[in-house]
């Protein structure tokens, strides 16, 4: 029995998001489990590239992301109030495995694209994030 699910969202692929909440909410349906969403956007704080960015951009990067979130959660499940939104800056598959645990989250659902070439060499989030979890992992096929 689930009782806290966790869904990862990108916000760059808007139209895939939707598709993924809709089948997080059906899981938390299931077993009447608390739903969390979670997106994560870069840190470039700490890179050479983030010395051209002016002071506070990170900032309202975060809070714009936030914003789309939760609309993107309104839209798509206009009768879960109750959805949790989160936005976390950093690595996207170590900030979603540091909620796994903070949160104690029984299921992650999370999306993945069509392995390329360079997804087999380095991994992508998804692929990380599902050898790596503690909770069992539901992965949406995307085209």
């Amino acid at each position: 029995m689930k009782k806290h699910i966790l869904c990862s969202i990108d916000l760059a692929y808007i139209k895939e998001a939707a598709a993924i909440l809709v089948e997080a909410e059906k899981q938390a349906s299931l077993d009447n489990a608390k739903l969390t969403v979670i997106t994560v956007i870069p840190d470039y704080r700490s890179s050479w590239v983030g010395s051209f960015f002016k002071e506070g951009t990170l900032r309202k990067a975060a809070l714009a992301a936030s914003e789309q979130l939760r609309e993107l959660v309104k839209a798509t499940l206009p009768d879960q109030e109750h959805v949790k939104c989160i936005v976390e800056i950093g690595v996207v598959y170590e900030q979603v495995l540091n909620n796994i645990k903070k949160l104690k989250i029984d299921l992650v659902v999370l999306g993945a694209h069509k392995p390329n070439v360079i997804d087999r060499l380095i991994g992508p989030n998804a692929s990380r994030i599902v050898r790596k979890s503690p909770a069992s992992t539901l992965v949406i096929r995307l085209n």
